[in-house]
């Protein structure tokens, strides 16, 4: 039987769409599924807690974020002082960790570019302070890293020894899958939500909608030609402020090609009913729906500093927006693609690609770096306890 150990693993927020606390709920239910002890630590838990996870709410006080995530620190720091773990696992950036899942971008390379007045804020110190404490020449913590594209800013700013990080496959679904009745669902949906069977669904999915690029998104859609954009609707799947977007869609004229649909759990069907999925993202460490879209056979048109755009490049599945990014570019980009004759072989091309790579493992390879990681630690601490002897 394979050793069994005690795991603390934290977060600031849990929120029911996003795409790291889907990865924490997967690689909790891996570890638990191992016979190991899974210890769930954050500030707030938005939505319900799963009846097979120990989840224990900290909640930080505070007027603002950086400040209530400062107290969640002081919380857990305190708590894990008095009780004794085999790893500590975090899944945002904090003091006190033996594996960081990196789903988060460099937070240094985006304060650089917000300037000096910024890096004087406490906002800024904060988070940089955090961020230091995993990523430090001298940090002993181990860093479970989900895209490459980061990897090289870390160890810009940090001087992080390459030998500390573990990248990991991505970890999608096998529901993202296109099913034998694609056809079938795609018909339903289309009948659900009045949408022609001829007219074309653009998909935006994603929590954060200015970071993942929603305004460009609408601006692309408002850019069609008259009689494609009759044909057209975009359709925005995600958990934030819609406000600001619908502000802009009734600037540019088209409310009624926009639709809000919130946060949801039926994703796959979507995926296998849209004609393209647009991700025209500012920053995205990884990009995890572009590769489920793939996996739908659905083509995509995201921006290439996606973390996970080379797979679309890699696959011939769509297209990308290149760097420096320009609007016109993408504007172009979009009408060419709703016209092309291509769609077909960017949806095989998807498919068999996600048919012939690794794109699933992610829970089962960061269990595995977890349990190397504890068993070092458990045996380390052992040492030192029979040397004290």
């Amino acid at each position: 039987m394979n050793e069994q150990y005690k795991l603390a693993f934290c977060l600031f927020e849990y929120i029911t769409f996003g795409g790291m606390q889907r990865d924490l709920l997967r690689i909790t239910r891996e570890c638990l599924l191992r016979g190991h002890q899974v210890d769930l630590f954050c500030s707030a838990w938005k939505g319900e807690i799963p009846e097979d996870m120990n989840v224990t709410v900290m909640a930080g006080k505070g007027p603002a974020n950086h400040l209530r995530c400062e107290s969640f620190v002081r919380q857990i720091s305190k708590h894990l002082a008095t009780h004794k773990y085999d790893a500590v696992v975090g899944f945002n950036k904090m003091p006190g960790l033996d594996l960081y899942f990196a789903a988060d971008s460099c937070f240094a390379a985006k304060a650089r570019d917000r300037g000096f007045l910024y890096g004087l804020t406490g906002r800024c110190r904060t988070y940089s302070g955090f961020e230091k404490f995993v990523f430090a020449k001298e940090s002993k913590t181990e860093i479970l890293l989900i895209s490459e594209k980061e990897k090289e800013s870390f160890i810009e700013f940090y001087g992080t020894d390459e030998k500390r990080f573990h990248l990991l496959p991505p970890g999608i679904d096998k529901n993202r899958i296109a099913s034998k009745d694609a056809p079938g669902i795609k018909k339903a949906l289309r009948s659900e939500f009045s949408i022609g069977e001829n007219d074309n669904i653009i998909l935006f999915i994603g929590s954060g909608f200015k970071t993942k690029g929603l305004d460009r998104a609408i601006s692309a859609i408002s850019s069609l030609p008259p009689s494609l954009l009759e044909k057209t609707v975009l359709l925005v799947l995600g958990q934030d402020k819609a406000k600001p977007f619908l502000k802009l869609s009734k600037q540019l004229g088209i409310q009624d090609k926009v639709r809000f649909m919130g946060g949801r759990s039926d994703i796959p069907r979507f995926l296998m009913s849209a004609d393209l999925l647009l991700h025209p993202a500012y920053r995205e460490n990884t990009g995890t729906v572009l590769v489920e879209a793939m996996a739908a056979g659905l083509p995509v048109l995201a921006s290439d500093v996606c973390g996970y755009s080379f797979h679309v490049k890699k696959a011939g599945a769509g297209e990308l927006v290149p760097s420096p990014f320009d609007q016109e570019k993408l504007n172009n980009m979009l009408s060419l693609m709703l016209k092309s004759g291509e769609k077909a072989r960017w949806r095989e091309n998807g498919k068999k690609y996600i048919a012939e790579t690794d794109v699933f493992s992610l829970p089962e390879k960061a269990a595995d770096i977890i349990e190397a990681a504890a068993k070092r630690k458990k045996n380390n601490v052992e040492r030192l306890t029979s040397n004290i002897e």
